[in-house]
């Protein structure tokens, strides 16, 4: 096979696509699925956030890299991070409107993610590139990759590769790190995944049914030196949404996770308000008249507990209220995975040290990072790099 085999079609693997193709490579894409990019579609579903409207080093701060040896280049260096001005005038490239929210989240003006993958598929079927769904990768075979396909058994020869299979979060979606073993057999040293961008699940008493899928506004969650104003949901199984999504990765980690339900008061402040008389109210509605906020109270009353007897105690309750969960929710519920390829497993050119001539990009490798459009905009980022280096690679092959 002439040029060069993409395996996976999301952001990172059409990325890779268009690099190679754009370098004047032939380019094919194999996608185990029926359609392309689900997970990316699925992201779109409510509100497609492409990027963070903010610059370069505040936008890498929030990569987390697994590893602590790994390649310079499309994680290390200004010149090859591609970062939020450059994806919105990549996607503004297709002719698709953005905006930049409140929170410097930015969005298509029409919040979906169809448009832009049809205008991005057509560019790349018109260039020239092959996309081959349910093409599904099945491993090594003597020296070449074997695919089940529509037609049957497949073995292919490219002269370059790009794995961009995804992580192991969303596994109905396509990403379901099948490839790990394959990998490992060649020497490739692997990160076991875990969930990242997840919820944590609950044991919520009874009391707490009345308030399922409730919002929580108004409050900080913290986790180390991590602080996230966000909204976050109760849900039936325990708590989840972007809020909770921010702070996610150092409650993993063992972080002790505390809850302030009134960030914007300080204890003093707040120490006057629980020294108002109970009279005969009972505990829940004279806590209601003090938060203003049912939602804030019913979890003060059921993680809360042993209570506090004064106003000082109520009010430092209150601001450091403990979050008691009983660990993170599965990889099947998880945003994203942190875990996979190794950094110190790649060349500078996101290219495997064991396998020469094959790249990873995407979340295939070991980082994470949270929503609010950096992890969309790092993948993009990580295939684009890989594409290029692949096209490098090529071209040399024909010296």
């Amino acid at each position: 096979m002439k040029g060069a085999l993409v395996i996976g079609a999301g952001p990172a693997g059409l990325m890779a696509a268009e690099q190679i193709i754009a370098a004047g490579h032939p380019v094919a894409i194999a996608e185990a699925m029926p359609t392309p990019a689900r997970k990316f579609l699925m992201a779109g579903k409510s509100g497609l956030n492409l990027t963070r409207n903010e610059g370069t080093a505040e936008f890498m701060s929030n990569l987390s890299l697994g590893s602590p040896v790994g390649p310079d280049g499309y994680f290390g260096t200004d010149t090859s991070i591609f970062g939020p001005k450059d994806v919105m005038a990549w996607a503004e490239g297709f002719g698709i409107k953005l905006f930049t929210g409140s929170t410097g989240r930015v969005f298509p003006t029409g919040m979906k993610a169809s448009p832009l993958l049809r205008a991005w598929l057509a560019r790349l079927r018109a260039a020239g590139a092959e996309l081959r769904t349910r093409w599904s990768w099945q491993g090594f075979e003597s020296d070449g990759l074997a695919f089940d396909t529509p037609e049957g058994r497949q073995v292919l020869h490219p002269q370059a590769t790009v794995l961009a299979l995804g992580g192991a979060s969303w596994p109905r979606l396509g990403s379901d790190a099948a490839w790990v073993p394959w990998l490992r057999e060649k020497g490739v040293r692997i990160a076991d995944f875990q969930p990242a961008n997840m919820g944590f699940r609950v044991a919520w008493s009874g009391e707490m049914a009345r308030y399922f899928g409730r919002p929580v506004k108004g409050t900080a969650l913290s986790a180390g030196d991590q602080i996230s104003r966000g909204e976050w949901i109760i849900s039936r199984q325990g708590i989840e949404g972007g809020g909770v999504y921010a702070v996610a990765a150092a409650i993993r980690d063992g972080a002790q996770a505390v809850l302030d339900l009134a960030p914007d008061l300080d204890r003093p402040t707040l120490c006057k308000r629980f020294a108002r008389p109970r009279g005969k109210l009972s505990l829940g509605n004279w806590l209601r008249r003090i938060l203003s906020d049912p939602v804030k109270v019913a979890l003060l009353l059921e993680w809360g507990k042993p209570f506090p007897t004064d106003p000082s105690g109520w009010a430092e309750r209150s601001k450091s209220l403990p979050l008691r969960h009983a660990g993170p929710f599965g990889l099947e519920r998880a945003i994203s995975s942190a875990g996979g390829i190794r950094l110190d497993s790649l060349t500078t050119d996101l290219e495997l040290r064991a396998l020469p001539g094959v790249f990873a990009a995407g979340e295939m490798l070991d980082w994470e990072a949270p929503t609010g459009g950096y992890l969309l905009t790092h993948s993009l980022g990580s295939g684009r790099w890989a594409g290029r280096a692949a096209a490098d690679y090529l071209a040399a092959a024909r010296l």
